[in-house]
């Protein structure tokens, strides 16, 4: 299934970018002429996609030759060659755009999702993404966390708990929402993790009442003061997660709080692409 998801991205992606023909590719390359390309880093950062780069160009032809020489989650150069393709010209054309729009956003993605690992490495507290991903690219923006180091959240709203701000103040309180929550899955036989968020220290000892039924409470936009009270009250209890305004800048000082997790919508949701180029050799 998971193959298959992939698949259908890559082939959606091209018939979006191809459309009926390459028209250019059509009206100047003769079909039968084969050659080679390389496919190379213009700057440092981690390689994430090289798998989906080569999934591209052989749904286009199944007799294309893929070479990689890294894998996902190496740390590449810039200049460094990081694949070669061999087959039809008309196909690494086709291809070109498709793939490298992927491995541009993956290794972008992995990059900054290393910055922040590397700041923190020396503290227990895990980096980890949010559902603020493309439609229909999520698949691929979390592959790319991962191959950055850091790890995933819940993929969708099925997998996983996740009592927010506006559940509460529909619910009424913190108390509420979590009381309803449990019952119902109780009522549907469903296990899941539990998390709530919460906003002040006051949601936090409340949420805490609950401590056999949650699994993770969530610091929303909490100061580091805030934060290292909360973790004192928590005291290992439940899971903590801190939420809100990360920055490379100040995700050391919040991992000395000692959370165990640190969310970050930016790994995602405004990414910055890796230079990455394929030039071709007739």
């Amino acid at each position: 299934m998971y193959f298959d998801n992939q698949s259908r991205i890559v082939e959606q992606s091209l018939l979006e970018d191809i459309g009926s023909g390459d028209i250019t590719t059509q009206s100047l390359i003769d079909e039968s002429l084969k050659g080679k390309a390389k496919i190379y880093f213009k700057e440092d950062g981690i390689l994430s996609g090289i798998e989906i780069a080569q999934l591209v160009f052989q749904t286009l032809d199944d007799e294309i030759l893929f070479k990689s020489f890294f894998q996902d989650g190496d740390k590449i150069n810039s200049k460094q060659i990081i694949a070669e393709i061999n087959g039809k010209i008309s196909t690494i054309l086709k291809g070109e755009r498709t793939a490298l729009n992927f491995l541009q956003r993956m290794c972008g993605i992995a990059t900054l999702t290393n910055q922040f690992v590397e700041i923190i490495k020396n503290y227990p507290a895990k980096i980890t993404d949010t559902r603020k991903t493309v439609p229909q690219l999520r698949l691929f923006d979390k592959l790319a966390v991962k191959h950055g180091r850091g790890i995933n959240h819940r993929f969708g709203l099925d997998d996983m708990v996740l009592i927010k701000d506006n559940h509460i103040a529909i619910c009424g309180s913190v108390s509420n929402a979590i009381e309803k929550c449990v019952k119902y899955l109780s009522k549907i036989n469903l296990k899941l993790k539990i998390e709530v968020e919460v906003k002040s220290i006051s949601e936090v000892y409340e949420a805490l009442k609950y401590k056999n039924e949650i699994d993770r409470i969530m610091l929303d936009n909490f100061s580091i003061s805030e934060m290292e009270k909360a973790v004192e009250i928590i005291s290992n209890q439940v899971e903590v997660e801190a939420s809100g305004n990360v920055s490379l800048e100040n995700v050391n000082e919040i991992a000395n709080t000692k959370v165990d997790f640190i969310s970050i919508g930016k790994l995602t949701h405004s990414v910055k692409a890796i230079d990455i180029s394929l030039e071709i050799d007739v």
